[in-house]
């Protein structure tokens, strides 16, 4: 019988790496300025992510393949095999150290709120953190301290949504009906772009090989991925709704201009001298779990489109993941400004994100790949759908970083 504790593993990964200091600015800006009207995006965000972390995590569960090694294998020798290598290398590889400096920040941010001591401390601290457990080489005791740190991300958001409350009929219109404000593209593509990540697809299909190893039954190791997948993204968008909504409440409408510099500040009215430790707390959790799960989804995806082992002791992987947290750390540390330090990321995505999901839903239908667990026809509808949104997305991002939007 399948026990619990397989039951909610890599999943958790995936919600740590999207549930960042990136993701939490960006959902309370979202509802700040606009309310609840954009909370169809998030909607469309977690059910797109669903989707392609199942298949992913089935990718990885049947043939025992990360998806950089599975798309190396599969298209060895031609012009796609050497465009999937360079996009890989260049958009996780380079761009997550990039974007670990935003991870780090996030983190240190919020233990300078609370702890006079300057970020540049803070930063050290919280790399040192993060390169501490990667180095442990121990997969069971990563994915212990990221159940930890997204489950203390839930109790922050959501009692502060418990104590600001909701406007629930105005919540629903904005799940149930699209709508785009004036000046609210570049918005809704940041905030599906903050939850629809390519590395995860890379980190997923690799983790669950650690936590369901190859002597598990494949149905079952399936039925309790898929379990593990919908109860972790489907938490991860929960907080997601909290930050949104508790911003809504505070500034939508209010006429007070919000600024995630001063976030605990300004939510001071609705919620007391408490807010600067919900805020602290939150930003810390999730600035440190994104900043283990960046450097760890480089060295998977990186290792496996070059053909290197994805052993976590492996000294290749260490050497990927350390070079990745070092460079972010460095960048935090003397004060690099996160925006400045992922332009170069925000492109390369722009590139990945539409060509990881048309690549893995190819993969998906491959038989001899596969055998029996092929997609179907809706699951290829679906997937249709949310490979042209991305693409749709990531050419709107590189307008955006050309400064043409």
């Amino acid at each position: 019988m399948a026990s619990s504790a397989r039951k909610f593993g890599p999943g958790i990964l995936v919600t740590a790496a999207f549930i960042g200091p990136g993701t939490v600015t960006t959902a309370s800006i979202a509802g700040a300025q606009y309310g609840f009207a954009l909370l169809w995006a998030l909607l469309f965000s977690v059910i797109a992510t669903l989707l392609l972390q199942e298949m992913a995590a089935r990718l990885g569960l049947v043939t025992r393949r990360g998806l950089a090694r599975a798309m190396r294998e599969q298209f060895a020798g031609s012009p796609l095999g050497s465009l999937a290598a360079v996009l890989v290398v260049a958009a996780i590889g380079l761009g997550n150290a990039a974007y670990e400096a935003g991870n780090i920040t996030g983190a240190a941010i919020g233990l300078e709120s609370i702890f006079e001591l300057p970020v540049s401390f803070w930063s050290l601290l919280v790399g040192g953190l993060a390169g501490a457990l990667l180095a442990s080489g121990t997969y069971n005791l990563i994915e212990k301290l990221l159940v930890a740190m997204v489950l203390l991300m839930s109790v922050v958001f959501l009692a502060t949504l418990a104590q600001v409350g909701v406007d629930f009929g105005a919540m629903l219109r904005g799940a149930l009906v699209p709508s785009l404000p004036p000046g609210s593209v570049l918005t809704v593509v940041a905030l599906i772009g903050t939850t629809v990540v390519p590395y995860n697809l890379f980190l997923h299909a690799s983790a669950v090989q650690e936590k369901w190893t190859a002597e598990l039954d494949t149905d079952q190791a399936l039925r309790e991925s898929r379990f593990d997948t919908g109860l972790s993204i489907g938490l991860g968008g929960l907080i997601t709704v909290a930050v949104m909504s508790t911003s809504a409440a505070a500034f939508f409408g209010s006429g007070n201009g919000f600024s995630a510099a001063n976030m605990a500040q300004q939510l001071e009215p609705l919620l007391g001298p408490s807010a600067r430790y919900f805020v602290a707390a939150g930003l810390f959790a999730a600035g440190l779990s994104s900043a283990v799960t960046a450097p760890l989804a480089a060295a998977y995806a990186v290792c496996g489109i070059m053909g290197w082992s994805q052993d976590l002791r492996g000294k290749a992987f260490r050497s990927i993941w350390a070079a990745v947290l070092t460079c972010g750390t460095l960048f935090a540390a003397i004060g690099t400004k996160p925006l400045a330090a992922i332009l170069f990321a925000q492109a390369a995505n722009g590139f990945l994100l539409p060509i990881s999901a048309l690549f893995l839903l190819v993969l998906m239908n491959r038989s001899e790949l596969l055998r029996g667990y092929t997609n179907n026809a809706p699951a290829n509808l679906a997937g249709a759908l949310v490979v042209l949104v991305t693409l749709g997305l990531g050419l709107i991002k590189l307008l955006q970083v050309f400064g043409v939007l």
